[in-house]
């Protein structure tokens, strides 16, 4: 990959478990197993995005703060870029802006689901925080109505950054096709939210085309070949 910055683009294995997922909207609770995959560190990087992409849609610049204003379309677009520049096989073919075939079994770079996020984000625990939000997290009370670089809090047990605060996630699932269409999640909340809305087991949703915002970035996962 050559011209691409990867500093902030090393991976964490995330090793095989289960998670119990919850929607409130409906009471229901389900679980899911999880094998093992590798999941990017650091929030994908607004440098990172300019060097795949040649964009630059962020409203707080920063080339080590995470990129936000991106759609779920161009979150993908990016992963399946991505993918292409260093010879793997895309995990997304993009019908139109609303239809998308996910194919999990390829190689290349991915969202990943809301499942491996939850999971990834608690570390084999059921705990909403991995730690103190002020030592983890920026969030309202803290961020100064602001993004900040990636990788400034402290990380999970598994080392992985931001997982809670400074922007919310794109996942790769759709929320609830029959309610909502071709809505996607996102988890983990950004710099705007009070402490309240700041968990890992908080679960949000928009259009993947329409719906930017600039406390939405993303991170990508990877399977494990």
């Amino acid at each position: 990959m050559e011209n691409i910055n990867k500093d902030f683009l090393s991976f964490v294995r995330i090793t095989p478990g289960e998670i119990q997922l919850n929607d409130d909207r409906i009471k229901k609770k389900w679980n899911v197993k999880i094998d093992a995959f590798f999941l990017s560190r650091h929030l994908v990087t607004q440098k990172l995005y300019f060097d795949v992409t040649g964009a630059q849609p962020s409203s707080f610049k920063g080339a080590n703060r995470p990129v936000e204003n991106v759609s779920w379309i161009e979150a993908v677009t990016f992963c399946n870029k991505i993918s292409l520049l260093e010879g793997l096989n895309p995990c997304y073919t993009i019908l139109d802006d609303e239809r998308i075939d996910f194919d999990h079994t390829q190689n290349g770079y991915r969202l990943p689901t809301e499942a491996e996020w939850q999971y990834a984000c608690q570390v084999n625990s059921s705990a909403i925080r991995y730690g103190k939000l002020n030592e983890i997290a920026w969030y309202k009370e803290n961020s100064k109505n602001s993004t900040h670089d990636v990788g400034l809090k402290q990380p999970n047990k598994w080392g992985l950054y931001d997982m809670l605060g400074n922007v919310w996630e794109w996942c790769s699932d759709v929320y609830d096709e029959t309610v909502y269409g071709s809505y996607r999640i996102f988890r983990g909340g950004g710099w705007a939210d009070e402490e309240r809305g700041v968990m890992a087991t908080n679960r949000r949703r928009s259009h993947p085309n329409a719906f930017r915002i600039d406390d939405l970035g993303f991170r990508i996962a990877k399977n494990i070949d």
